[in-house]
């Protein structure tokens, strides 16, 4: 893991604090009415909350799973998938209750809690995590430019779906984001020190 990506890590996660104490503030809450304003109703973003379903992204982790498992032998890697994806499911839904924040008020909006976005955390953990195994050990440096812009534009996309739904704050938003890439590294440090270690004792 590059040593940027850790320093990354704890400067989201501290986006993620600093937003949690501070999503009910004058400041965040006007900045929500803005982004609300600015991007709600899109219908061409709202359609990408589809790609942030909670059935599509553990089906792809199913298939995900299979292929390491069938075609790369990579059983750390199968764990990997299940600590990014279960695990920063259960790691969201586990803050929702924590914070209990409700979400913007719209006819029909769901009954769950809104901070942080599970669409958005969930994305940037799914599509980090495919790029990153896509790509491990792989050497065409453009290829890996292409895979890391499109999942940085597909996450960014999701998230911004749930504020043109009004399903979710700015604020829910960009929390998701900031907890999803800590808890992506965290899960990355795990991966690369297991496989270094099993190397180790392989050898």
């Amino acid at each position: 893991m590059k040593n940027w990506m850790f320093v990354l890590a704890i400067f989201t996660f501290i986006i993620f604090a600093f937003l949690m104490y501070s999503f009910g503030t004058p400041t965040f809450v006007n900045f929500d009415k803005e982004m609300a304003s600015l991007i709600g109703g899109n219908k061409f973003i709202e359609w990408f909350h589809y790609l942030g379903e909670t059935k599509f992204i553990f089906s792809i982790g199913i298939l995900l799973i299979i292929w390491l498992w069938f075609y790369k032998g990579n059983y750390y890697g199968m764990f990997l998938v299940l600590l990014t994806y279960p695990g920063g499911f259960l790691l969201n839904q586990s803050i929702k209750r924590l914070i209990e924040r409700p979400r913007p008020e719209i006819a029909d909006q769901l009954t769950s809690f809104s901070f942080p976005s599970g669409h958005a955390m969930m994305a940037m953990l799914y599509l980090l995590t495919i790029a990153y195994l896509l790509l491990d050990g792989y050497t065409s440096k453009k290829k890996s430019i292409i895979i890391w812009i499109v999942a940085i534009i597909l996450i960014f996309l999701i998230g911004l779906s749930r504020i043109a739904g009004s399903r979710h704050y700015a604020t829910d938003v960009i929390a998701g984001w900031s907890l999803g890439y800590t808890w992506f590294v965290l899960c990355v440090l795990w991966y690369e020190t297991r496989r270094r270690q099993f190397k180790i004792e392989d050898a």
